[in-house]
């Protein structure tokens, strides 16, 4: 039986390494086909801006906000007033009927019933009022 020379390595002895130069020349000749294919493109947007005046801006319009409340055992409240259905939809067809229609902050409360949360989203949605949003407990946060 020999043994092995000292300092040597035997020649049956596995390459562990792997050579990763060619892998890198490859990506390099993809990273510059793809730089050269991508187009060139210029980003523009057309603006047709008014004229500058000397006159002031008109004044910020003013914004309603109706807070709707709804508590446990189907308790409605609008602005903190406590209302039934019937003058819930009296108030929101008068919502309506205004010309700058009101923001609604529909805030349900963790044991509200979600039928009657239903009930007020659908009229809501039914008398054409589309600045709605749902309130949560983030002050409380």
């Amino acid at each position: 039986m020999a043994l092995p020379r000292q300092g040597k390595k035997p020649d049956t002895a596995l390459m562990m390494e792997i050579n990763t130069t060619p892998l890198i020349d490859v990506m390099l000749v993809l990273l510059i086909m793809l730089i050269i294919t991508i187009p060139m493109q210029l980003h523009t947007v057309e603006l047709d801006l008014p004229a500058p005046t000397d006159s002031p801006p008109p004044p910020p319009k003013e914004i309603r906000i109706v807070r709707i409340g709804i508590g446990p055992k189907d308790r409605i409240q609008w602005n903190g007033e406590t209302i039934d259905l019937a003058t819930l939809n009296e108030r929101l067809t008068a919502a309506a009927t205004q010309p700058d229609h009101p923001e609604l902050h529909v805030r349900p409360d963790a044991l509200a019933n979600y039928a009657t949360v239903v009930h007020v989203m659908a009229s809501i949605k039914q008398h054409g009022l589309t600045k709605v949003g749902l309130t949560g407990q983030e002050q409380f946060d």
